[in-house]
């Protein structure tokens, strides 16, 4: 096996692991280095699919790790910006709540025996999307905190918090609906 297959895998594992010091510096003030950090780790996202499709090197172990990764990532970051004040808490609450319900739901349907594919709908994609486009408003917000830009924490925030709420709460029904159809109806993958 060669380390171009497991490569993927590390970097989805190295994301996991910028997640405590990503929150560490939002609670610290330094929002510049939160800003990077979640850069970076966005970056690396986008790297590991890369590698791995490239060097045909998709495992059911990386199907997997990806998305834990990329929602620890998200959870996290939504979680702490709700705690000091940067996002409203009903929004933190439907977010964690929408990722909360999908892990349940593929947990649940697993042991019912049914085979969840592990692979986004397009409305998720868009959702995930808005999710970290409110994300990096918000942590530019806090990395260019001076008087000079007063709109990042306007309607900015306002307008992406509104399109994270729809395509979250579109998302989760999305998935209770069409999972929800196959279980009720025996349906087996």
């Amino acid at each position: 096996m060669s380390f171009l297959y497991v490569l993927p895998n590390l970097i989805s594992l190295a994301r996991i692991g910028i997640v405590p010091v990503v929150i560490w510096a939002l609670l610290d003030g330094s929002g510049d280095l939160a800003l990077w950090l979640f850069l970076l780790a966005g970056l690396s996202d986008a790297v590991d699919g890369y590698l791995a499709r490239r060097f045909n090197a998709r495992t059911e172990f990386g199907g997997y790790i990806d998305p834990i990764a990329d929602k620890a990532l998200l959870m996290s970051v939504y979680v702490t910006l709700g705690y000091l004040g940067s996002l409203p808490n009903w929004l933190v609450i439907l977010v964690v709540f929408r990722d909360m319900l999908i892990v349940g739901g593929v947990i649940l349907l697993q042991t019912m025996g049914y085979k969840v594919a592990m692979a986004p709908l397009l409305i998720s994609k868009v959702n995930t999307a808005a999710q970290v486009g409110l994300v990096l408003v918000v942590l530019g917000g806090k990395a260019l905190a001076q008087p000079d830009y007063p709109w990042i924490a306007g309607w900015p925030v306002e307008a992406m918090t509104v399109l994270v709420a729809c395509t979250t709460l579109f998302s989760g029904a999305a998935y209770v609906w069409i999972w929800g159809s196959r279980a009720m109806v025996g349906e087996r993958q």
